[in-house]
């Protein structure tokens, strides 16, 4: 009986030190949850801001991608302090660049369209602008909104940013969120997040955030992960899209 009790023990030890290193190689990025097929999504692509540093964009352009959005703005002034390095080196790659902007509930969709115009200056081939609408702060669920609010503010962002590229924008946000913007504004392209599973099926997606805990080559900021991305189609469907 002592015999089995100490084997038992052991086992114990043995399973909780697999479980233990499971989950570190999750948290530091060596293994992911999500692990889309390349074959069915070939198009893969990073977005970045200010935390990923310093970024060598001929590095990081090799690490297997086709497209990287960078952080531009966020609210109605403030501007990502690597936007102007990223969007002018981005361009020497081969990646197709976009640029996102992170949407405040607390100030006017006007002024925030405003600060997202005059920071990016259009390049050939940018893909679609981005407003990035997600919980933060007081704002961590839905019913913490006041949807009319957001729902007004943002549609004035979105319809002046059209107006400003003439290109339409694409909403990313989470599964969350998502059935309370298509209240009013279903006929955007959807970038959704979700890392710790598949999109739910009904949501017809363009670009699925998979990941926020990837590790590539080309950055040094504070952050050493980076957002990985899929854009739903094949090569063709991604050079046309815009």
């Amino acid at each position: 009986m002592k015999k089995k009790l100490l084997i038992s023990a052991a086992a114990l030890v043995i399973i909780v030190a697999l479980i233990g290193l499971t989950a570190g190689l999750f948290y530091f990025g060596v293994l992911h949850i999500n692990n889309p097929s390349k074959r069915k999504y070939p198009i893969r692509g990073v977005d970045v801001a200010h935390y990923q540093g310093v970024v060598d964009w001929e590095v990081l352009s090799k690490e297997d991608i086709s497209f990287a959005y960078i952080k531009a703005t966020e609210g109605s002034s403030s501007v990502d302090e690597q936007f102007e390095k990223n969007w002018s080196e981005a361009q020497n790659t081969d990646l197709r660049i976009g640029a996102y902007h992170f949407f405040s509930l607390d100030s006017s969709g006007v002024t925030q369209a405003e600060n997202f115009c005059k920071t990016v200056t259009p390049v050939p081939g940018m893909l679609p602008p981005v407003v990035d609408v997600e919980p933060y702060g007081g704002y961590r669920e839905p019913d913490m909104l006041d949807k009319d609010k957001l729902l007004t503010e943002l549609g004035a962002f979105l319809d002046e940013v059209e107006t400003c590229y003439s290109m339409k924008p694409v909403i990313y946000t989470t599964e969350e969120w998502l059935p309370v913007i298509q209240e009013r504004l279903a006929d955007y392209d959807v970038w959704i997040r979700n890392v710790y599973g598949k999109p739910d099926p009904s949501i017809n997606w363009t670009f699925w955030q998979y990941s926020n805990r990837h590790v590539l080559s080309g950055y040094s900021g504070t952050e050493r992960y980076i957002d990985m991305n899929v854009f739903y189609g094949d090569e063709e469907t991604f050079s046309a899209y815009n």
